[in-house]
């Protein structure tokens, strides 16, 4: 296992058609063959919604972890991992300015990899347009979250962050904008192979984005982030691709987002 291939999603809660949306996801997995995935806008609804995350970890054979984050209709709404190498250690951090309405939280995940264990994270942050202070104290908490699983490996870190390449709360990840006298460094996956692409994720194209037509159309929200490459190679990004980006024949799209891969090296170059 030279790479580890890893797909974030926004699942667009239980929105209908919810099973056919799962069964496409489940398909498309099944081509895509990711080793992780990262997943937000995870719904649980005792009586009328199972756990979405659990649904399509039983179908793919994955293990799974799952951290609410806000109540939602009856039951959740939260961020998950599924993983189809053995998941050995979890746990989640609240992120700031949680309120009864609105909590985001990050989910870390550590895996057992045939080169080590390795971590990857996936969060879910603030989405109002003017919200940008508040996703950079949130942007703030994940990375300093994420540095303690520091380790041999690269550290991948997913999720919908609701900011576009130019925010600050982007600029703070790859290394470009400092926070309360902070600095820090991740490489953007999607910017290290098509640096001159958009690679919008919330698309205009997208018939399911019109339920929200009051934010902007055609942005890149989801990202996969990793940790800084090491001498030896662990960390370089061989891949990024945006996926679950078409409908079925009668229409049905996977999301209302658009989905993200990235292949990132975990072996170390000979020499």
């Amino acid at each position: 296992m030279d790479t580890l291939r890893v797909v974030t999603l926004n699942l667009w809660g239980e929105q209908a058609p919810l099973d056919d949306r799962l069964a496409q996801i489940i398909a498309g997995c099944g081509a895509l063959s990711p080793d992780v995935l990262a997943l937000q806008e995870v719904r649980a609804v005792p009586g009328s919604v199972p756990n979405t995350a659990a649904t399509l970890a039983a179908a793919l054979g994955f293990q799974h972890v799952y951290a609410s984050a806000t109540p939602w209709g009856g039951g959740d709404e939260g961020v998950a991992l599924c993983s189809r190498l053995p998941i050995v250690a979890h746990r989640h951090l609240e992120l700031p300015h949680a309120a009864p309405t609105e909590r985001r939280v990050v989910l870390a995940a550590t895996l057992d990899t045939p080169r080590g264990p390795l971590t990857v994270l996936t969060t879910h942050l603030n989405y109002r347009l003017a919200d940008g202070a508040i996703r950079e104290d949130q942007v703030a908490a994940v990375d300093e979250f994420a540095r303690g699983f520091a380790g041999e490996l690269p550290r991948v870190l997913c999720g919908d962050f609701n900011a576009v390449p130019a925010s600050d709360e982007i600029r703070f990840l790859r290394g470009l904008h400092s926070h309360g006298g902070r600095r820090t460094y991740w490489q953007d996956a999607w910017a290290r192979i098509h640096p001159r692409d958009d690679g919008f994720t919330w698309a205009e194209r997208n018939p399911y984005t019109a339920r929200l037509g009051w934010l902007e159309p055609d942005r890149r929200l989801d990202y996969i982030f990793v940790s800084p490459m090491f001498k030896d190679g662990r960390g370089t990004i061989r891949d990024c691709s945006v996926v679950f980006d078409q409908p079925t024949a009668d229409g049905v799209w996977p999301s209302d987002h658009f989905g993200l891969m990235a292949d990132v090296q975990i072996t170390a170059r000979r020499v």
